[in-house]
């Protein structure tokens, strides 16, 4: 048709395709993915492999920095470690949410909301604020201290509550306790209320009734929450530092040292990079055991 035809005919149009239009609308994602965490990670590997001295950091490819980690033992006992804490806060952060995503998933919706927004009060707190206030709880003549001596349960103030692992895990506890309750309360709350009755009428006992019911239906979201937890704490840096002390320090402290006070970049991103592989190494391992893919949509 000429030009005089239906208006808008010689218009460009977006493509319409199957695969067009959803190129379009992930468009803007995948380049801010590729700038900001695509391209600094390759960086951080590129730079791993480089030589850092006096003068600065130089494009060389050696292989020294991770030699230098695989041949002294401080690290991988640093890093065994950071694992181990990791997999306590875990833990205990599972043991903490249960009763909690219970008791706010039985409540009507309108306390509900409530409960909802009491459990997020304190992440409008900034971090650092968060991880200062077990300072006053836990030091000489902190809370519990204080408590214990006017109880007469000890004479003397005890120092190993402060810069100890025990105060990095109760820290970092308290601080990503929430990352585990969230996935858990979204799986409870789609727990009828009919099958618990069953279970009541059938004479399950409390203790029954969550190994056997409640557990079982809910270990999606427990299995959610842990993989964020771990992935957290695994990497944390401002907790073990306010709190740990030299007994308390993680892997990412010795990180921080590498790029912070000895200014050895390329020793610090091979440090980096280790850990990054650990922790995939951990999720390709869970994930062929517990079907992440199928956890992780479990909850959506």
């Amino acid at each position: 048709m000429g030009r005089g035809g239906p208006r808008g005919e010689n218009t460009p149009r977006v493509a319409a395709g199957p695969i067009g239009r959803p190129l379009l609308l992930t468009a803007p994602a995948a380049l801010w993915i590729a700038l900001f965490t695509a391209a600094p990670f390759l960086l951080l590997i590129a730079v791993s492999f480089w030589v850092s001295g006096y003068y600065g950091t130089r494009p060389d490819f050696v292989l020294t920095n991770y030699a230098r980690i695989f041949q002294n033992e401080l690290y991988g006992l640093q890093l065994l470690k950071t694992l181990r804490i990791a997999l306590v806060s875990t833990v205990l952060a599972m043991m903490l949410a249960y009763p909690v995503a219970w008791f706010i998933s039985r409540r009507p919706p309108r306390q509900k909301t409530l409960f909802i927004l009491v459990l997020f009060i304190p992440f409008w707190v900034n971090y650092v604020v968060r991880a200062f206030v077990w300072l006053p709880i836990l030091g000489r003549s902190g809370a519990i201290n204080s408590a214990l001596m006017g109880l007469g349960v000890v004479d003397a103030p005890i120092d190993r509550l402060l810069y100890s692992e025990g105060a990095v895990i109760a820290g970092l506890v308290y601080v990503y306790t929430l990352f585990m309750t969230l996935p858990i309360l979204l799986v409870m709350d789609r727990i009828d209320e009919s099958v618990l009755n069953a279970a009541r009428d059938l004479g399950a006992t409390p203790l029954q009734l969550f190994f056997r019911v409640i557990l079982p239906l809910s270990w999606p979201g427990a299995l959610a929450g842990s993989v964020m937890v771990f992935l957290l704490t695994l990497s944390a840096y401002v907790t073990p530092q306010l709190l740990g002390g030299p007994s308390g320090l993680m892997f990412g402290n010795l990180i921080a040292s590498q790029f912070l006070g000895g200014n050895n970049w390329a020793f610090g991103a091979a440090l980096s990079c280790v850990l990054v592989l650990v922790a995939l190494l951990l999720l390709a391992a869970a994930g062929r055991w517990i079907k992440l893919h199928r956890v992780l949509g479990g909850i959506a």
